[in-house]
């Protein structure tokens, strides 16, 4: 694959996963295996209250295709078939869900040096397709993605994105949900190994006033432990009652 903008989900991606990634109330416990021929197989528990799930997942990689199930408490079989290369700088996805054919969905991704594009359409006789395109380098890039029902013949969704990446940090700002939300993050690493970093991000949504302001730090203790911490604060002024009392909230998430 080529060392282009990269794919439209990518723009934020480091400061949304910095804090949201492995950040949960709730009690998991997974056992995983792998052989050399490769194939995977990972067994999860969770526990939500008195509310306990399992599922079960399998990989298994053969030349340039992978395939990978997932089977949960309610019967449900997930399958996922990605195969990489079938034309030069391609990828496709294709996954379906039983009981539930209506899910079904293929996915093309195209890879250029200065351009990436992709195409997702799901697999019934009206389908709902996405398309999402990102124009730039690894350095700067800018993105935008549209839905398009073909049933109601109308756009579903269409956003924008910026994203600016140096070695030691990264910025982004998104315009989303039909340019109704704008979300701007920014994301520092504090040392050369980039185990240790600091990020904020803001956003807004426009027709409820809704404001959220995270902020969060990882801390590398030393090379087997780090410390993850998160505060977001959240407030909602309605314009039209200001003799109402604003809302705000507060949270506050730690992880060794």
């Amino acid at each position: 694959m080529s060392k282009g903008p990269g794919l439209l989900a990518d723009i934020g991606k480091k400061a949304r996963d910095l804090l949201t990634r492995d950040c949960n109330t709730d009690h998991k416990f997974s056992i995983s295996t792998n052989t050399l021929s490769g194939f995977a197989l990972t067994s999860t528990v969770l526990r939500k209250g008195v509310v306990h799930a399992a599922d079960v997942s399998a990989q298994y990689k053969y030349r340039n295709a992978l395939f990978d199930v997932k089977i949960d408490t309610d019967s449900n079989v997930m399958t996922t078939i990605t195969i990489t290369e079938i034309l030069p700088s391609t990828k496709a996805i294709a996954s379906f869900k039983v009981p539930d054919y209506n899910s079904s969905k293929l996915e093309v991704q195209y890879f250029h040096d200065h351009a990436t594009v992709t195409a997702t359409a799901a697999l019934k006789q009206n389908p709902l397709v996405d398309l999402t395109a990102t124009l730039g380098s690894p350095t700067i890039s800018f993105g935008a993605e549209a839905g398009y029902d073909t049933t109601s013949r109308s756009f579903t969704k269409y956003n924008f994105g910026i994203s600016v990446t140096k070695p030691d940090k990264c910025a982004s700002v998104i315009l989303g949900d039909k340019a109704d939300s704008i979300k701007a993050s920014y994301l520092q690493h504090l040392d050369e190994s980039k185990r240790s970093a600091a990020v904020g991000e803001v956003y807004r949504k426009f027709s409820t006033n809704e404001n959220v302001i995270t902020v969060g730090g990882l801390y590398a203790v030393d090379h087997l432990t780090s410390v993850k911490s998160i505060v977001t604060i959240s407030g909602e002024i309605d314009t039209k009652t200001l003799e109402k009392y604003p809302r705000f909230g507060l949270s506050l998430a730690l992880k060794p």
